[in-house]
């Protein structure tokens, strides 16, 4: 029965976000919404692009290993990320009016810098896209007792929103968005509210998470661990900036307002509501401690899932199930459309200048299948990576690589394409040889990669001119102040 109802839930949203597929008449229109979305649609479609299978299954688990400590990445970088960009990236970016953030690195540095963004970027879209697919094929899994495995629970979950993403673009996820939200809200704060009933109150469950130490947020005073707590920090805080998904929602704003407030109350609000999670999960240590400290030493992500399926009534495992379906869905469908994007834009067009941009929207969407095909396929070769690692290291990638050219492009007007190309440069291959030796172990490579691409963009910028700067005109374009 449970399984029945998810599966009409999901033809539901199919029907919604086909119904908003009809208002896509152009690229600009499948991209950012033709710029009409207001406030409201801005927040919740920044906050359900963040709540995801990470949000719901990946953050509780690490919570109850090791405490607020161990989730500074995320939720805490991930929100913060959606502050910054609305105090000190939207309003810049909005008003040159481009589809992609990949656009700003052409307008820029020029075409070399342009292509390889892209190509970073769309990189990074891999790991977050996959989590989503993973957590889907598990839910599949849970919900029909096994009898689904988890890699034909992965497809029925990509198929399900192919089935809108790839017609309505950026107008059927931010309208699926906007009703899935709700579920997801409403949903887990009723779940919320039973489970602290079910534990003896709210109090006791809260009292228990202060007895482990899952409250402490800082670091041990060790140079060790200080470093590697502000890297986990930063991972998603600067990490998540330079991605076409945040971009998509701030340029898909109908005033400048709405794109620069709308993130900064949709990070705050994912702060706010990821803590709901955590209470679920630490309120599962009383109402089943045995079995919770067995899937502990198992698979920690099937607490939460386990506690609703065994302990609460059919009700509440409707709604749980339908909130976890709202979270997976309105985040896959977002990470699917933003790489698509990116690569018809920025790789595709260049071979295809005088394209109409009829045949550009037909470009994105068969880009949109053959990313959702390339997905799948690593989610399957991945399976048994928890969701939260996926995650973690999908958003190395453009901090290290597309961060520092994208800050100092709009804050400093002495930044050449050099010195972009010298942060690209020497960013990757300090993060890869970090990642790839022991030293990676005793100074975190994420981090190392960053300050690696600072002094690549500051040596490459102040240095002798050997790749010449034709974009410097472009400064007064792109708002450098």
């Amino acid at each position: 029965m449970l399984l029945t109802l998810v599966i009409v839930y999901l033809l539901i949203t199919i029907a919604i976000g086909l119904v908003a597929a009809k208002r896509v008449k152009n690229s600009a229109d499948f991209a950012i919404a033709g710029r009409h979305l207001p406030l409201y649609m801005i927040v919740t479609t920044t906050f359900a692009t963040w709540f995801g299978s990470e949000t719901v299954l990946g953050i509780p688990a690490k919570f109850i290993e090791g405490g607020l400590g161990n989730v500074v990445e995320d939720p805490f970088g991930a929100g913060f990320c959606l502050i910054l960009v609305g105090l000190f990236f939207a309003g810049k970016l909005y008003r040159m009016t481009l589809l992609t953030i990949s656009d700003y690195y052409r307008e820029r540095y020029g075409r070399v810098v342009e292509v390889v963004c892209s190509l970073i970027i769309m990189l990074s879209y891999l790991g977050w896209v996959s989590a989503q697919v993973t957590a889907l094929g598990l839910v599949f899994n849970l919900l029909s007792g096994g009898a689904i495995s988890i890699p034909i629970g992965m497809t029925i979950g990509v198929v399900s929103i192919l089935a809108y993403t790839l017609f309505g673009g950026m107008w059927s996820v931010a309208v699926t968005d906007f009703i899935q939200m709700i579920i997801l809200v409403v949903g887990l704060t009723l779940i919320a509210v039973f489970a602290g009933n079910m534990a003896g109150g709210a109090d006791k469950v809260i009292e228990l998470a202060s007895s482990r130490e899952l409250f402490r947020f800082l670091p041990e005073p060790s140079f060790h661990d200080i470093a590697f707590f502000i890297a986990a920090a930063i991972t998603m805080m600067f990490g998540s900036i330079p991605q076409q998904d945040v971009f998509q929602r701030v340029m898909s704003a109908n005033n400048i307002q709405a794109a620069t407030r709308g993130p900064v109350i949709g990070g705050i609000f994912y702060i706010l509501f990821a803590f709901v999670p955590m209470f679920l999960v630490a309120s599962a240590l009383i109402i089943m401690p045995a079995e919770t400290a067995e899937l502990l030493k198992d698979d920690p992500q099937k607490v939460l899932p386990t506690l609703v399926l065994e302990k609460m009534p059919f009700v509440m495992q409707v709604l749980f199930f339908g909130a976890l379906l709202s979270a997976l869905k309105s985040t896959a469908s977002a990470t699917l459309l933003a790489p698509s994007v990116t690569f018809t834009e920025n790789i595709w067009r260049q071979f295809r200048p005088h394209a109409s941009d009829q045949q550009q929207l037909r470009t994105m969407r068969i880009t949109t299948l053959v990313f959702s095909g390339l997905v799948l396929a690593y989610a399957i070769r991945m399976e048994g990576t928890s969701i939260y690692e996926l995650v973690s290291g999908a958003y190395q990638v453009p901090l290290v690589g597309a961060f520092v050219p994208l800050v100092f492009g709009l804050y400093w007007k002495r930044a050449t394409t050099q010195g972009a190309i010298f942060a690209i440069v020497l960013g990757l291959l300090t993060w890869l040889l970090f990642l790839a030796t022991p030293a990676g172990e005793v100074f975190p490579a994420q981090l190392t990669g960053l300050l690696a691409a600072l002094v690549g963009m500051l040596a490459g910028s102040l240095g002798p001119q050997a790749i010449g700067n034709s974009h410097a005109g472009h400064h007064r374009m792109v708002g450098v102040e």
